[in-house]
């Protein structure tokens, strides 16, 4: 099947999520009839099988997803949802910041900016549940961590202070980078997930 991959192109690292889909595709032996392309309003994500919501600032995105009427085209997405950082604060049921709307897309609580500031971004290798191979190496950058779950959801990674990679259903959300670097395993899995 031709992949139709869109990112949420509002503000954060849009680039290099395109970048990894494109090589996480390849690798997957698809054509390039395979798209992965900008999504900024209703009419592009209508176009889309998957949605990646990327890294930013999650006051910023979730005030402009608002502004481009984003809101109810997300939350009723068929597809499935790669969110990492910001995008898994939008993800969350419960943010305890009242300037970010979230998604409510997985049931989980999530503390933003839960490891400091951006002096305090760390990398770390992360032993993935249902990952085959070698840990993955994960970069946080003012990383927000889930402290609590619902039904449905399945704990993928944790660190000390808390869960940082979760899955339910056709979406996947990481407190963490991984398109960041070469490693495109996590790309594939959720791509596979979602019959891609």
């Amino acid at each position: 099947m031709d992949a139709k991959i869109g990112v949420l192109a509002l503000q954060g690292n849009v680039s290099e999520h395109i970048d990894a889909f494109l090589l996480a595709l390849e690798r997957m032996g698809h054509g390039p009839s395979s798209e992965v392309f900008e999504v900024r309003r209703p009419a592009d994500l209508a176009e889309c099988h998957a949605l990646a919501i990327p890294g930013g600032e999650s006051t910023t995105i979730s005030r402009l997803i608002g502004k481009n009427q984003l809101y109810e085209p997300i939350r009723s997405f068929p597809g499935g949802i790669f969110a990492t950082c910001a995008g898994m604060v939008l993800m969350a049921t419960e943010v305890g910041d009242p300037r970010v709307r979230p998604l409510g897309l997985m049931e989980m609580a999530v503390d933003r900016n839960a490891f400091g500031r951006q002096r305090e971004s760390f990398e770390a290798d992360l032993a993935v549940d249902g990952l085959n191979g070698d840990a993955f190496h994960a970069v946080f950058i003012r990383a927000p961590v889930v402290t609590s779950i619902g039904t449905g959801m399945r704990v993928l990674a944790r660190v000390e202070k808390g869960i940082v990679a979760v899955e339910k259903g056709k979406h996947m959300a990481f407190s963490f980078h991984p398109e960041l670097g070469n490693d495109t395993r996590l790309h594939e899995w959720f791509l596979k997930n979602i019959g891609i």
